[in-house]
């Protein structure tokens, strides 16, 4: 059986992978080159903490790769289980915590809660005002730059096909599969998966399976080098879109942050550009998590393109109208964790007709006219940060 997928991103690029561990014959398809996408964009956050809980056994399996991930790969992508610790500043925050510690459990999330003298002596130095926190020990981070070309290359090593540069000009339905036209020519298939990102929604409206998707692009920043003293990923519980702040120390010392507001991007491009405006809002609050950071330099700042669905959840899963088509697009900012999973999660699906994870939430078939009535799960807009969004529950 042969496969196309569009879209060379971590969620394509480990379809690939996994679809040719179970031999199928797997051809990619990356308008550009592979991983520059949302994956490049991604601040690498691997947490399981604030999740729509009927994803969370996508987050579990998902988390079970990452943790034998060098081994699959046969290279390191930096993932490192160094825990993930959200702080909390006010009621609001600890009431969001505590009913989501509560609701998590019953889905195999245990989460550690911390008072303000358990913060100071596990992690001197964060946020002296903290009324609390929580700690998720065995999730932690990887490098976005490394993950999605280390999975195409572990791909192509066992026989996978990876054309970049062959952005898809037409798709066409044959009697017995598909055909896509790119400008490296035309590519013919038994199967198609769409794991395009936020050009996902176009492609499946060609199918007839429209989705309300819009573009937007994180505010990614890093500080210059400092000595290593921060190891967990941290973030905050909070409702002020501006306050939602993360970072994680990389081992060379760096600081990469991101969180608070987003920037639209345009469609027809996929550029997103960085506003020095919603830098400057991050800031303080970067420093209220860490005030060490008070007088660090800020030495870049980046950003790409996500796919927002107007209900917050991804398009996972077989199209509801056209025979052997799948999709796996519009994670919404918070699907670099879930990455290797979906890839796993899509081959098993694609291979055998099934999948032991469950995924009907992400259907497609869900906006469908009349069908999400009564089933938005969180808001229309986009969240206010990268990683570290609350999904709804």
């Amino acid at each position: 059986m042969d496969i196309i997928i569009i879209g060379g991103g971590l969620m394509g690029t480990a379809a690939a992978y996994f679809l040719r561990r179970r031999g199928l014959r797997v051809t990619l398809l990356e308008r550009r080159l592979v991983g520059q996408g949302a994956t490049v964009a991604s601040f690498g956050n691997i947490r399981r903490q604030g999740r729509y809980l009927p994803q969370l056994p996508l987050a579990h399996r998902s988390r079970a790769i990452w943790g034998e991930i060098d081994r699959l790969l046969g290279e390191d992508v930096e993932f490192r289980a160094t825990g993930h610790l959200r702080l909390i500043f006010d009621r609001a925050g600890m009431e969001d915590m505590q009913e989501f510690a509560r609701a998590a459990r019953p889905w195999g999330l245990e989460l550690e809660m911390l008072a303000p003298a358990d913060i100071r002596r596990r992690f001197p130095g964060l946020a002296p005002d903290a009324i609390g926190a929580s700690f998720s020990p065995q999730d932690g981070s990887a490098n976005p730059r490394l993950i999605a070309p280390a999975f195409a290359r572990a791909a192509a090593s066992l026989g996978a096909r990876i054309v970049e540069e062959a952005e898809a000009s037409a798709i066409t339905r044959l009697d017995a599969g598909f055909a896509v036209d790119t400008a490296q020519g035309r590519f013919r298939a038994e199967r198609l998966l769409i794991a395009a990102g936020g050009w996902g929604a176009q492609l499946a409206a060609d199918f007839g399976e429209p989705v309300p998707l819009t573009m937007h692009g994180p505010q990614m920043a890093v500080t210059e080098p400092l000595p290593h003293r921060v190891h967990p990923v941290v973030g905050v519980w909070t409702r002020d879109r501006d306050a939602g702040v993360y970072f994680r120390q990389v081992e060379r010392g760096n600081i990469v942050f991101g969180g608070g507001r987003r920037v639209p991007v345009p469609m027809e491009t996929g550029l997103a550009g960085t506003d020095s405006r919603l830098l400057a809002r991050q800031l303080p609050h970067l420093v209220r998590l860490c005030p060490a950071l008070a007088r660090v330099q800020v030495i870049r700042s980046w950003s790409g393109p996500e796919g927002y669905l107007s209900d917050m959840l991804p398009v996972m899963g077989p199209s509801g109208r056209v025979p052997g088509l799948y999709y796996a697009f519009g994670f919404c900012g918070h699907g670099f964790q879930l990455g290797p999973g979906v890839g796993e999660v899509m081959a098993e699906l694609i291979a055998t007709g099934r999948t032991v994870t469950p995924i009907d939430d992400f259907s497609i078939t869900r906006f469908r006219e009349g069908a999400a009535a009564g089933r938005s799960r969180g808001p229309a807009t986009p969240p206010t940060s990268n990683e570290e969004t609350t999904c709804p529950r």
